[in-house]
């Protein structure tokens, strides 16, 4: 496999990377970002961090936005940012701007034309995960997975589908209950087809409901001014956590919206999160 590096520049004493690679799972080329501190650059073995974005978003989206790369030097956090679907002119896409490239929602698309690129949660658990963790020496006792709204509902979904490749997991405003708004609905029927029974395999509540408690805390929080606040039913991730007895930090805040301005206003406590949890501080 050729890893080519596009671009890469200095920052907080770390360095912010840019690649691209040919991927086997998805059947076409793929580009990602790694954050690397310090502490990673001086050879020592590194806790580390998946974020997941959100629909239209890139690998470079959460990098240039969300104002991440402090904390992660602070905190000696390696951080691993995927694009948010395949692409290319070979790659099925959508007219509407939540499905297809851009909307790859974590899954494996099992009907067509999706299935023959749409292979993102085999991307990002297993050719992502082993490439990054063999390329740049990851402590594998020491990752965790966080997103924003779809890369929310992506981060809790494979958390809880693969526990023993993420220790930690934390989301900002995720799509808690795809199975049940017009965003999951409309994505599953197209990427899994009609029989909703395959759905519940990508709804945090659902496999919430169905294993139980699989994390010593989870960390979610969400603005009150989000415009899409209907379709992402946070009250739903709580009840069902309560029920399971799996311990979750829900926290609205007035006044923040769905953006990117939130997601900086609180990065520090997800990275703290996940620091605490990967160092066992």
């Amino acid at each position: 496999m050729t890893l080519e590096c596009i671009q890469k520049h200095q920052c907080f004493a770390g360095e912010q990377q840019f690649y691209q690679h040919q991927a086997n799972t998805v059947a076409c080329k793929m580009k990602f970002a790694v954050y690397l501190p310090p502490q990673a650059l001086a050879g020592k073995s590194c806790a580390t961090v998946f974020y997941l974005a959100g629909l239209t978003c890139t690998e470079e989206t959460f990098a240039i936005k969300a104002h991440a790369q402090y904390w992660a030097s602070q905190l000696g956090l390696i951080l691993v940012m995927p694009d948010t679907s395949p692409r290319g002119e070979d790659v099925a896409d959508d007219a509407n701007w939540d499905l297809g490239q851009g909307a790859g929602f974590y899954l494996n698309a099992t009907q067509q034309p999706w299935a023959a690129h749409f292979q993102m949660e085999d991307y990002v658990v297993n050719e992502l995960y082993d490439l990054v963790k063999k390329q740049f020496a990851l402590d594998g006792d020491k990752i965790g997975i966080m997103g924003h709204s779809m890369g929310g509902h992506g981060a809790l979904t494979l958390a809880f589908k693969y526990p023993q490749k993420f220790q930690s997991v934390s989301a900002f405003a995720p799509i808690c209950a795809p199975t049940q708004c017009p965003w999951g609905e409309k994505a599953f029927s197209h990427y899994l087809g009609d029989d909703q029974t395959t759905w519940q395999a990508h709804d945090a509540v659902e496999l919430i409901k169905a294993q139980g408690k699989k994390f010593d805390s989870i960390l979610v929080d969400q603005g009150k001014n989000d415009q899409f606040y209907a379709q992402l039913h946070p009250e739903k991730l709580q009840q069902i956590c309560d029920q399971a007895g799996q311990p979750l930090t829900l926290r609205y805040h007035d006044g923040y919206d769905h953006g990117y301005y939130f997601i900086q206003s609180f990065i520090e406590d997800h990275l703290k999160h996940h620091a605490i949890a990967l160092y066992d501080e």
